[in-house]
């Protein structure tokens, strides 16, 4: 029996930076011959929520031809979305007989084989627990474990990896927050700005809280263009708030709001700022300091890495507020029937035996992800996503949700005369993922009066392409092809 030859795992996971090639200019799908030509819509009106008068997207003033000529054929800085696309393999399958077409990226990214790699490496060579162990395989897997802690605190600008907890993702790292710093924090009459636009996983865990505390969750309105209302904002903080919380990209609107500036507004009430960046941290660079982030959170699984590994990150100021939330091994440092005593932060946060391969992963995804020029990813995207939005316009009866000034690349939308399940029905057949529902964001859908819409969210992988058979696909199921 030979012994096999092992990887060298953390070699594994420092890929080598990707060189820049010359991508070939993007071209326009060709519309099939069946589908008639359509002028640029005249958009209807969406249902307004008693009160509110809808804002549909605004009518593009360039044509989809300008839009698709500001694409950056290649990107500077060392990035193409063919150079991410050659990485993940998932996209070169084929689904109903049609190339896939993810545009499913708000609810989870596809993997590189940089992450697959790692998690096969892993346990193919490097399986063991961590912290405890005195063997070489603990060592190295406590290492693998760290070197996954500081690459997030690279990744959000925080100032020590003391500051990153592993969690399971952002739903569970905002209850934790909820439940380790909230309850030992808030008081009767305490208040919690929670914008409308929210995620589910960011309003009923305060309202859990508050219910329990007897706090307040008080919710801060949208305009009609799905922003954040600033004025109402300022005016509703007040010496009761004790927390805003705010995510920095919404996932059914797109909209950024100005977390930076309202994080600062809510310090001069002394109140504490937790951002979900679950939807965020795939699509712009993230500094948490100058953010003025007091609380930050992230899934893995939206930035390319395995599902059930995300972070939190805690500000230095913040950590005697916190207590355990979860008791078990990892986070003592010692036990007896008299007296037990705690870990520091951030071990007094990780109960019991974390997910190492979901770290592993998360530090492939990451370096993958760093191996490109992030402020390029972000210009490839915002590039997209005009694209997309002239593209789109000329669907008869395509009507956008939303239409803030600064949005990430996610379009949700109604199809005149189809319910949004049946739009996503018929792209599934073309091969084209796109997810449909109240996209756990029921209220901020309902401030455009709507229970549920389809989504087409991109990522650095999509292309103008894409798009194109997007477009020609909701072409066809308008003329009832």
């Amino acid at each position: 029996m030979t012994t096999p030859d092992v990887p060298d795992l953390r070699a594994l996971l420092r890929a080598p930076a990707q060189v820049p090639t010359q991508v070939p200019s993007a071209v326009s799908a060709p519309v099939p011959a069946d589908v008639p030509a359509v002028t640029a819509p005249t958009a209807p009106g969406t249902p307004a929520a008693p009160g509110m008068s809808a804002a549909p997207a605004p009518v593009p003033t360039a044509s989809p031809e300008d839009a698709l000529a500001a694409l950056p054929t290649t990107a500077p800085g060392g990035f193409t979305p063919e150079q991410a696309r050659k990485d993940v393999p998932i996209l070169h399958r084929t689904v109903n007989g049609h190339p896939l077409v993810w545009l499913d990226n708000g609810a989870t990214t596809q993997k590189p084989r940089q992450v697959i790699e790692a998690l096969s490496a892993y346990y193919g060579a490097a399986n063991s627990n961590i912290h405890r162990g005195a063997h070489t395989m603990a060592r190295e897997a406590t290492e693998l474990y760290e070197a996954g802690r500081t690459a997030v605190a690279e990744l959000l600008g925080a100032a020590s990896p003391e500051n990153i907890a592993f969690v399971r993702g952002t739903t569970e790292g905002i209850n934790l927050v909820a439940q380790s710093w909230g309850r030992s924090v808030l008081q009767p009459g305490d208040e919690i700005l929670v914008p409308v636009l929210e995620h589910h996983s960011n309003i009923v865990p305060w309202q859990l809280l508050a219910k329990e505390t007897h706090a307040r969750v008080v919710p801060v309105p949208l305009t009609p263009e799905g922003e954040i209302d600033q004025k109402a904002y300022a005016d509703l903080l007040s010496a009761r708030t004790q927390l805003v919380v705010v995510s920095q990209a919404s996932n059914v609107l797109g909209t950024v709001p100005p977390v930076a500036e309202m994080a600062a507004l809510a310090h001069r009430y002394d109140a504490r700022v937790l951002v979900d960046g679950a939807q965020a941290v795939a699509h712009m660079p993230v500094d948490v300091q100058q953010l003025g982030a007091d609380f930050y959170v992230f899934s893995g699984h939206k930035l390319f890495a395995p599902t059930g590994i995300g972070a939190l990150y805690t500000a230095p100021g913040m950590t005697e507020a916190m207590r355990p939330w979860q008791g078990g091994g990892n986070m003592i440092e010692s036990v007896s029937f008299e007296r037990t005593t705690f870990a520091p932060m951030p071990h007094l946060l990780e109960a019991g035996t974390g997910h190492i391969s979901g770290v592993v992963g998360l530090l492939a995804a990451i370096d993958w992800l760093r191996s490109f020029d992030r402020e390029a990813v972000a210009a490839y995207e915002n590039a997209l996503m005009a694209y997309a939005t002239q593209t789109m316009a000329t669907v008869p009866g395509l009507e956008v949700i939303g239409s803030a000034a600064e949005r990430i690349a996610v379009l949700t939308f109604t199809l005149a005369g189809h319910d949004p399940a049946s739009v996503a029905d018929w792209l599934d057949r073309d091969g084209i993922a796109v997810r449909a529902g109240h996209h756990c964001a029921q209220p901020a859908l309902a401030h455009y009066g709507l229970e549920s819409a389809a989504r087409a969210s991109f990522a650095l992988y999509n292309t103008s392409d894409e798009v194109d058979q997007l477009v020609a696909s909701l072409r066809r199921m308008r003329a009832g092809a």
